[in-house]
């Protein structure tokens, strides 16, 4: 009798749970992972050559090859000081008079446009970020700005596009520079 009585439990149990609720089993719920951004870091540059990437990066262009250009551009033109005046002395806009900045602005337009734009729009003419914000502005920077936030070209082709945005009257180590930077730039997880 002892063996029957065991058999039947399993029965027992089954049928002690017949018409009462149960709860189903938990659902797993799937989390959409977040789309993963990554962005270039410069391996070895200082903080106005970081600062400057990161500002263009903001601004949407992502390409290896253009930034690498545009910061082989800025080096040729000031070594990323934002306080040079042409010929290498380090002095306020104010005492410069012409050649200026980060992209040497020289010509007299491009020049007081940058101490009009520092009035205008708060800091000073020898800033690097009063300076970034006004590159960005100046008509010569918009019209190259959609073919620089074009990915997938190459250094050469970036160099030709930013003629017209420095127009350098001495070519020098620019695109060197670039070819550097672009060794030098990681890209990593945001």
């Amino acid at each position: 009798m002892p063996f029957i009585l065991a058999s039947l439990l399993p029965f027992a149990l089954v049928a002690s749970t017949i018409g009462k609720p149960t709860t189903p089993p938990p659902v797993e719920e799937k989390v959409a992972e977040e789309p993963k951004e990554f962005i270039l870091v410069c391996n070895g540059c200082n903080a106005n050559e970081k600062t400057t990437m990161k500002f263009f990066q903001d601004r949407g262009i992502k390409d290896k090859n253009a930034l690498a250009t545009i910061m082989g551009n800025i080096k040729q033109e000031s070594g990323f000081h934002a306080n040079i005046c042409e010929g290498g002395a380090r002095i306020p806009y104010h005492h410069c008079g012409r050649g200026y900045g980060l992209i040497q602005w020289t010509s007299a337009g491009r020049y007081y446009g940058l101490g009009k734009f520092a009035n205008n729009y708060g800091g000073s003419p020898s800033s690097m970020n009063t300076q970034l914000r006004y590159l960005v502005n100046e008509n010569q920077w918009k019209r190259i700005e959609p073919a620089m936030k074009t990915g997938g070209k190459s250094i050469d082709y970036y160099m030709n596009t930013t003629y017209s945005w420095i127009g350098w009257g001495h070519h020098g180590a620019r695109t060197h520079y670039a070819y550097d930077y672009a060794k030098k730039f990681v890209l990593i997880e945001k």
